[in-house]
């Protein structure tokens, strides 16, 4: 299921910041790992499903379905001095590139033999916080039922003071009695075949990039692209030309 994406978005690159000892870890483990909404920063996220809902009869009803929802998020954004900051604070971060369709494929992949669940990926809405709260209502219906659809878009909004993270969150719900119990949700991968490129903080310096290359190349055999950000560089020609003065 996609939500808020056209068939051509799937092309589209998708990204996402992490540290060094969970790159490793992912290509050692073959496991791409989903948290509890709970977890994410934001006290708004997935505030829909943990509110008290009051039905057209008067009848007062609470979902505990939050506790089965997991989800993973990326952002659209390639080029962000924001994002470094925040996701790589100790400039040690390394930022993988997958494209929306094989994020989604691979959790597709790895739930064809797992019953009783389902899956999703899609862009987040940035919204006033009145907004927020119109939307809400629009995941139940008037007798307090929920659709899957309405409860992945439950996902998809934030507030307009997130909106330079531009998101694409992968999510799953898993309806199997004993889910819920972890805050996590792990599934097979094969990182080699999903990132399609890291690339290192443009705030280290070209000897430590290709230190950092050459240590990520050897402990775990990647042979996709490995690059450093360039977002700080100075164009290479500085001169300014100010014999032409406008009158």
């Amino acid at each position: 299921m996609h939500l808020n994406l056209n068939d051509s978005d799937l092309k589209k690159y998708v990204y996402r910041t992490i540290s060094f000892d969970r790159l490793l870890e992912l290509f050692q483990t073959h496991e791409n790992t989903l948290v509890k909404p709970s977890l994410w920063e934001d006290t708004f996220e997935n505030f829909v499903l943990k509110s008290k809902l009051q039905t057209q009869s008067g009848e007062t009803v609470e979902y505990n379905v939050h506790d089965r929802l997991y989800g993973q998020c990326w952002t659209l954004e390639e080029s962000s001095d924001a994002m470094w900051r925040i996701y790589s604070q100790d400039k040690k971060g390394i930022r993988i590139r997958a494209t929306i369709g094989s994020l989604f494929d691979s959790l597709n992949e790895a739930s064809i033999e797992t019953s009783r669940c389902v899956f999703s990926i899609g862009k987040v809405e940035y919204l006033k916080e009145t907004s927020l709260i119109s939307r809400a209502k629009n995941t139940f219906e008037s007798d307090g039922g929920v659709r899957f659809g309405s409860l992945f878009k439950s996902l998809l909004i934030k507030r307009r003071a997130f909106k330079h993270e531009n998101e694409v969150r992968l999510m799953f719900l898993d309806w199997a009695e004993t889910a819920g119990l972890e805050k996590i949700y792990k599934y097979r991968i094969d990182p080699h075949k999903l990132i399609s490129q890291m690339m290192i903080d443009p705030r280290v310096s070209y000897t430590d990039f290709k230190k950092i290359e050459s240590t990520i190349r050897d402990k775990t055999g990647y042979q996709g692209d490995i690059k450093r950000s360039l977002l700080y560089r100075l164009p290479e020609d500085l001169t300014i030309n100010i014999s032409e003065q406008k009158t």
